[in-house]
């Protein structure tokens, strides 16, 4: 996710970090090729440009402090400004009112609307409410029965008729939701490949008989500039209340993230970042700079470990391990539960400095040969490690589709890791460093 435009960048700073004194002429080079990464990362011009005047007129008008290098301070102001650019502070969905609370969707054909409405519902779900998603696509009869196979994955029931008016489907939804417990209805409406009149005038219908508290606009982050023009039509039409950044994954430039809301005024309310039902953020501005200038979201890391790791089973494995029993069987819950944070090259760019690993290659396969490799074992095995002898291996590798030496190497790296748990179990850490940790933002 924004790969380029995050190297590029680095390359900027680098060059800044390099200089003893700032100059208006080498704030000028800087800026320009700030200016140059932005536009190649598809940011729309007017925004650029807008930009990079507000970075001069302040890296040339600010005093520099003492403490930091004059580098360091140009590299603060971007950091601000594009904090700033992107909204300052998440805001959050706005569901208070009278119940059902009703969020619609709306978009271009292929956003990855759809897949958003099961994303956010099971999230809502997740968070004690009770999600029903709508139907409302009439003209794609796929989306129907995608959003009917989601909603039987999730848990979450989906409200569909045979009818061609997305209007009446939308309101006996809303009429069969206050029969029910259901307290969010979330409207799955139509898109097009482009923006047409019979398309707008369709949603723009059923916001005027429905009046939902949300107008969700689900934007492809891989198409650009299209996103941005297709954004200002709806948000003309509509008055949409945020945006939802989708397939962030499948593109390194990411322009439409810093363009969209600078154009529309609008906050980005959620990003997406793969094709999992779990694979859904909330929108910090601040974490979100961060990851673009290789500063990491650790808070973010934080989160999606709390979400993902039951809390029954922590305690058990913290027990195991002062007792030094932690077996295979423990190591493959927990590569279950790491899996469930979503896609390993998306959780480590939340690290701080783990771009600079340029060598690490990340194997997403692999975690999948583990996990095959481990379901190939028998519980003796799990437990006891050392009873694998060479023909339980060769076993082992037939049962699972890989090599002995794949095998020898799960092994290998198993008994490391005990290891080095077991050294980690005889340190002490400081009193000072526990009340550091405890007294950590997340905590």
């Amino acid at each position: 996710m924004l790969e380029q435009l995050r190297n590029n960048l680095q390359a900027v700073f680098k060059n800044l970090r390099g200089q003893g004194k700032i100059t208006e002429q080498n704030v000028s080079d800087a800026l320009r090729e700030v200016r140059r990464t932005l536009l190649e990362a598809d940011v729309n011009y007017t925004v650029a440009k807008s930009f990079i005047a507000r970075v001069k007129e302040r890296a040339l008008g600010e005093k520099v402090l003492a403490s930091i290098t004059p580098g360091q301070q140009v590299i603060k102001i971007i950091h601000d400004e594009l904090t700033g650019l992107l909204g300052e502070e998440h805001v959050p969905l706005q569901l208070d009112g009278l119940p059902p609370a009703m969020i619609m969707a709306v978009g271009l054909q292929g956003s990855g609307k759809t897949t958003f409405v099961a994303k956010l519902a099971k999230k809502l779900k997740a968070e004690g409410k009770r999600p029903m998603m709508v139907a409302a696509d009439i003209y794609r009869p796929a989306a129907i029965d995608q959003l009917e196979i989601l909603g039987e994955r999730i848990g979450v029931p989906v409200y569909r008729e045979d009818s061609r008016n997305a209007v009446k489907i939308c309101k006996h939804a809303l009429r069969e939701a206050r029969k029910t417990d259901v307290n969010v209805l979330i409207f799955d409406t139509a898109g097009r490949l482009h923006v047409d009149e019979v398309m707008m005038e369709e949603v723009g219908e059923i916001h005027r008989e429905l009046q939902p508290r949300e107008i969700l606009f689900v934007a492809d982050g891989m198409i650009g500039q299209d996103a941005v023009n297709a954004a200002k039509a709806f948000n003309e039409k509509l008055d949409i209340s945020g945006i939802v950044l989708t397939k962030l994954d499948g593109d390194t430039r990411g322009g439409a993230a810093l363009s969209i809301r600078s154009v529309t005024g609008k906050p980005v309310k959620f990003i997406s970042t793969g094709e999992s039902t779990d694979d859904l953020e909330l929108f910090y501005p601040k974490r979100f700079t961060n990851r673009i200038l290789g500063k990491g979201d650790v808070v973010s890391l934080v989160e999606k470990a709390q979400d993902a790791f039951d809390e029954d089973e922590a305690e058990k494995l913290q027990k195991k391990l002062k007792k030094n029993s932690f077996d295979l069987q423990d190591f493959q819950k927990q590569l279950k539960m790491l899996q469930k944070m979503g896609p390993i090259s998306s959780l480590v760019e939340m690290i701080p400095g783990a771009q600079q690993l340029k060598n690490a290659q990340i194997d997403e396969k692999q975690f999948s040969r583990t996990q095959a490799i481990l379901s190939s074992m028998t519980r003796e095995e799990k437990a006891r490690p050392s009873v694998i002898n060479a023909s339980r291996r060769k076993r082992i590798a037939y049962g699972s589709g890989t090599q002995v030496s794949d095998v020898n190497r799960l092994l290998n790296q198993f008994e490391q890791m005990k290891k080095m748990m077991k050294k980690m179990k005889k340190m002490k850490l400081p009193k000072q460093a526990l009340h550091k940790m405890n007294n950590m933002p997340w905590n």
